[in-house]
């Protein structure tokens, strides 16, 4: 729901769904007790926990979260805890920033064009389904543990990679909001018409973190996923080619995404409704634009 949400819908009602949300978590913690859905049921928290594993801190095990732990950068991915809905979880994430960065790019365009919000939720479906299922047929091949946590690093890579930009260029806005925090007219600190800009950044230094973040993903990932097959494998002495569909799906993931980063991207323009725009990849959101047909 929340890809769907960002990727898709383009209608108002943000506030609807915080309240939704807001309420929904109450009376589920109400029910399942507050920690077991934290731990299980809420998408952020979940999500999070997942990419914890990365980190050099964590809860240890049997804490209950009220505790911190110092360990080894990464070693959370080699522990145990992996189930399918997991890895479902981590292909989602992994996905749904692949296909934000394919549908912008102009081959995408000029295959399904500019579609309707229900055509727009099939294709995305459609897309996410597609790589969920590689994943757990991969994972029924080398074990769940081994592609949770090979894509665990790659798809913070995409993270990084797709909405590196993004923070450092609309993050500014930050800016904006402290002089007028309840839109009203406000500039309490001189910065209420300040324009953000990522004219301060080197293009080539932009593409160089972008592309480390990409492929160092792909890198961490294919160790943690390699170490957790060697551990998990039955048999030893066919272990290596057990994992041949698991490198042959993070090649794949990681191909896909330094292709879309490298694409000139598509948009809807806002001043002519059934116009796209078209931007260089280096120009995500930046103010060179021409106008398609």
């Amino acid at each position: 729901f929340f890809v769907w949400l960002e990727l898709v819908y383009r209608g108002g009602g943000l506030g609807v769904v915080l309240i939704g949300y807001t309420v929904l978590t109450l009376v589920a913690m109400a029910n399942f007790g507050r920690d077991v859905w934290r731990e299980q049921g809420e998408t952020f928290s979940v999500w999070f926990g997942t990419l914890n594993r990365l980190a050099s801190f964590g809860a240890p095990s049997g804490a209950g979260g009220e505790t911190v732990a110092r360990r080894p950068f990464a070693s959370g991915l080699l522990g145990p805890g992996w189930s399918g809905a997991h890895v479902v979880l981590v292909a989602v994430g992994a996905a749904s920033i692949l296909y934000d960065g394919l549908s912008q790019t102009q081959l995408w365009f000029d295959l399904f064009g500019l579609p309707s919000l229900p055509i727009a939720t099939v294709e995305l479906l459609g897309f996410l389904g597609l790589v969920v299922g590689l994943a757990l047929a991969v994972g029924r091949l080398v074990g769940l543990a081994a592609v949770g946590a090979g894509l665990v690093p790659i798809a913070v890579g995409y993270l990084i990679a797709h909405y590196l930009t993004y923070l450092l260029g609309d993050g500014q806005r930050i800016v904006v909001e402290i002089s007028d925090p309840l839109q009203l007219g406000w500039d309490l600190f001189g910065t209420a018409f300040y324009e953000p800009g990522t004219d301060w950044i080197p293009p080539a230094l932009m593409w160089t973190v972008m592309l480390a973040a990409v492929v160092g993903g792909h890198v961490l990932g294919a160790w943690s996923g390699h170490v957790v097959a060697v551990r998990d494998a039955p048999s030893h002495g066919k272990v290596r080619l057990r994992q041949l569909p698991l490198a042959a799906l993070m090649v794949g993931l990681t191909a896909t995404t330094l292709w879309s980063l490298g694409q000139t991207v598509v948009k809807e323009s806002t001043e002519m409704p059934s116009a796209a725009v078209q931007e260089d990849v280096g120009g995500r959101g930046s103010s060179t634009a021409t106008a398609l047909p």
